[in-house]
């Protein structure tokens, strides 16, 4: 086990409901090219915390990796759901593009 992820592992650990921890373990097995793990990671960010609006994007862009593209439109729909209902503009038209490309795959 790569080193990096070790020490997420463990802090995970330690605090097993943080969300900025999930969302770095997730990213870490994405950058390992463990597609699924990076996927679970996201499934339980997305159950411990649904507010965390930066789960969106890469959860979606993931599935999109995955030819889920009717799941990963799905997620950007949530995504844009949470964004409006924090007012995070940013994260609301950066989701929007991303549905919007997706669909294009259609």
């Amino acid at each position: 086990m790569p080193d990096r992820l070790k020490k997420l592992l463990d802090l995970l650990h330690e605090s097993p409901t943080d969300s900025f921890i999930l969302f770095a373990v997730a990213k870490e097995y994405e950058n390992l090219n463990n597609q699924e793990e990076a996927l679970n990671f996201y499934v339980k960010l997305f159950e411990l915390n649904s507010a965390y609006v930066g789960l969106y994007y890469h959860w979606g862009k993931l599935l999109e990796e995955l030819d889920q593209t009717e799941k990963a439109i799905e997620v950007y729909s949530l995504g844009i759901d949470i964004s409006l209902k924090l007012k995070d503009a940013h994260a609301e038209n950066e989701l929007r593009a991303a549905k919007y490309n997706c669909e294009l795959l259609l």
